[in-house]
């Protein structure tokens, strides 16, 4: 009787740690799943993605990210068209089809601009820098963890919101309630129906990180299909 009375009083502990866990106390958890070295602090390597949509064709991209150096670079193939930025530290580099000075009609024609260099930038290491890049200034966690059924899953979901100099979005990050694997992310915009959200699957471990491999792009409006991002440690042969 006392050592049920002992299990008893174990398994109410852990019912109740689940549901006291705080949204920084997820984040953690989930951070130590992913980076459980703390490499991305001082992440440098090459991913390698391939983004397939519906329609247009498959585009490769080599991406670089030294953070150390402040270092970034992607190459991008699609078709016969190639161009590359270059970020290293304030100096931006652009390129079209191994031309490195493409005149302004070329950049105005494919929309080659500095902001776009920089846009690049902030999505590739935000997104492959997940769940980690939730640990930036200016990140708000919300404390009050959720559960919730999304997609036929139970999941642990953690909100975050940002300060206004940096975004106005509402982001949803879905844990695995075992692994703390992050498996899903949604965010939307001031609209109700705006924004998107995105299925991972599978994991790439790339410097001891576990990244997501496949990154699937809905719209929450209506399901609507976008596209898949597919992250490779090598280079396609």
């Amino acid at each position: 009787m006392k050592k049920i009375t002992t299990l008893l009083l174990l398994f109410t502990a852990f019912i109740s740690f689940s549901q006291e866990l705080t949204g920084d106390e997820l984040l953690a958890k989930s951070i130590n799943f992913h980076d459980p070295n703390n490499n991305w602090a001082t992440f440098k390597g090459d991913l390698f993605v391939i983004m397939e949509t519906p329609k247009g064709a498959p585009r490769e991209s080599k991406i670089t990210i030294d953070l150390p150096k402040e270092y970034f670079s992607v190459t991008a193939k699609r078709d016969t068209i190639t161009t590359e930025y270059i970020l290293d530290k304030e100096v931006i580099t652009i390129s079209f089809n191994d031309d490195k000075n493409p005149s302004e009609t070329t950049k105005k024609k494919y929309g080659l601009t500095e902001e776009r260099a920089s846009l690049y930038k902030n999505y590739y290491t935000y997104l492959y820098g997940l769940p980690m890049k939730l640990k930036d200034e200016g990140t708000i966690i919300h404390q009050k963890v959720e559960k919730k059924n999304f997609k036929g899953k139970d999941y642990l979901v953690l909100k975050a919101t940002y300060n206004k100099e940096v975004g106005k979005d509402t982001w949803y990050f879905y844990f695995n309630p075992e692994t703390y694997a992050m498996e899903v992310y949604q965010f939307f915009k001031e609209a109700k129906d705006s924004g998107e959200y995105i299925l991972l699957s599978g994991l790439e471990t790339i410097n001891d990180i576990k990244m997501p491999k496949n990154r699937a792009w809905y719209y929450n409006k209506n399901d609507g299909y976008l596209g898949t991002d597919i992250l490779k440690s090598i280079a396609k042969e």
